[in-house]
């Protein structure tokens, strides 16, 4: 795949320098356009460098590879630089895209280079949008992307958290750079015939895929709750429909946006996740339970705020909440693939996969450790085991060493189809 990357301005550009690292780690060649006020930011030689491509900023520069690609010769004339750079892409990715910049491509200016690029692409356009949360959530912005949404255009929507400014948080922050890839790899593959993973044993089957964690009140205001971030789970998703997979996220108090051709159902407790599984399951091929759901709840949750001179001696009973899994996996009909995740601490971590394996009669047990504080929960890598009944009672063990959780995604669902070939 060639992505031609429009990078506008905004302290988020340095994001971009790890999209490029990882695009084309994974084999893709890439093109950089800046803005001039990017650069500000970010220099054209930290691009040129991972990229391997001269950048381009100005729209009247010369390009020295005449607009080809890195993996492309270049042609024999000196062409027009933003008709030559999209008419060789396969897409179009504006990360970060500013305010500023998001205005002009819903009015359809061309005042910059990057801009007539994206006037002029035929291509498939994915926007970015990374600023402050006021002006993100600003009318004018919120129209501007309505009306690119309108024209086709893919917008990956940021996430929630801390911002540029200091002391502020809020929706605005970019997308992770393997999100932003995967919206990428996923786009041009609606768009090619037959299309990306057309030999995907996942293609057009049912993939319900649940992620984050649930939260069980205390009373109005309080929760018990796990530091679950829901980014396995979203990579997840993402990768299955990637894969051509019907995919439905059921969101656990997740933050993440939802990835391109997902549906997402949002819930927050153990029993309405539970609920939302009972409802989609019996629909669905393919399982991935990646969530992590409390194991107890509350017996009697206050309708109000509990009063601080009422908790000096506050005790809170604690009941079971439902085995949503195990209770699934009882009523699975044939041709289902169940995947459950494992998050364990230390070394009797693996016994105790292999026994929720063979316990919840599951064909696949996802293993992560976390007693490390580098991987697994909150965390954008991971490092797991994935462990798969081969029907005569034998278990394989498949090492996935760390890495980003997209990686970690396409390795589980290797095994998944896998297991759905034989």
């Amino acid at each position: 795949m060639r992505i031609l990357l429009g990078v506008s301005g905004g302290i988020a550009a340095y994001k971009a320098l790890e999209l490029v690292r990882l695009a084309t780690g994974a084999g893709h060649a890439v093109r950089v356009v800046q803005t001039p006020t990017s650069t500000r930011f970010v220099g054209r030689a930290s691009f040129g460098a991972l990229s391997g491509a001269p950048v381009l900023v100005g729209e009247f520069e010369r390009d020295p590879m005449r607009g080809a690609f890195p993996d492309q010769s270049p042609p024999d004339h000196e062409p027009i630089s933003h008709l030559e750079l999209v008419g060789r892409a396969d897409m179009l990715l504006i990360a970060p895209a500013s305010a500023n910049t998001i205005a002009k491509l819903a009015a359809g200016m061309a005042d910059n280079l990057l801009c007539s690029c994206a006037l002029a692409a035929s291509c498939p356009i994915v926007v970015a949008p990374a600023m402050n949360n006021r002006m993100y959530e600003h009318p004018a912005t919120q129209e501007n992307l309505s009306t690119l949404r309108r024209r086709g255009v893919t917008i990956v929507e940021p996430g929630e958290g801390r911002l540029a400014s200091r002391g502020e948080q809020g929706v605005g922050r970019l997308a992770e750079p393997a999100e932003l890839l995967q919206a990428c790899e996923q786009v041009v593959g609606e768009e090619s015939a037959p299309g990306a993973g057309s030999d995907s044993a996942l293609r057009g089957l049912s993939v319900l895929v649940t992620a984050g964690g649930t939260r069980e009140p205390i009373d109005s205001v309080r929760y018990i709750g796990n530091s679950s971030s829901g980014r396995m789970g979203t990579a997840l998703a993402a990768t299955a429909a990637a894969r051509g997979a019907e995919v439905t996220l059921i969101a656990a108090n997740v933050a993440l946006p939802t990835p391109p051709g997902v549906e997402r159902l949002d819930v927050r407790t153990a029993a309405e996740l539970e609920q939302a599984c009972t409802e989609r399951f019996d629909a669905s091929d393919v399982l991935l339970m990646s969530a992590a759901v409390a194991d107890f709840a509350p017996a009697a949750p206050a309708e109000g705020k509990i009063k601080k001179q009422d908790r000096e001696h506050l005790t809170v009973e604690l009941a079971p909440t439902v085995d949503v899994l195990a209770a699934l996996s009882a009523r699975r009909r044939l041709g289902q693939t169940l995947v459950g995740f494992a998050a364990e601490h230390g070394e009797q971590g693996l016994q105790h996969a292999r026994g929720k394996l063979a316990r919840k009669s599951l064909d696949a047990v996802v293993l992560n450790d976390i007693s490390r504080t580098d991987i697994g929960f909150d965390a954008e890598q991971n490092e797991v085991t994935i462990l798969t009944a081969t029907g005569n009672g034998q278990i394989d063990e498949q090492h996935v060493t760390r890495a980003p959780k997209p990686q970690i995604a396409e390795a589980i669902l290797d095994a998944v189809e896998a297991m759905r070939e034989k």
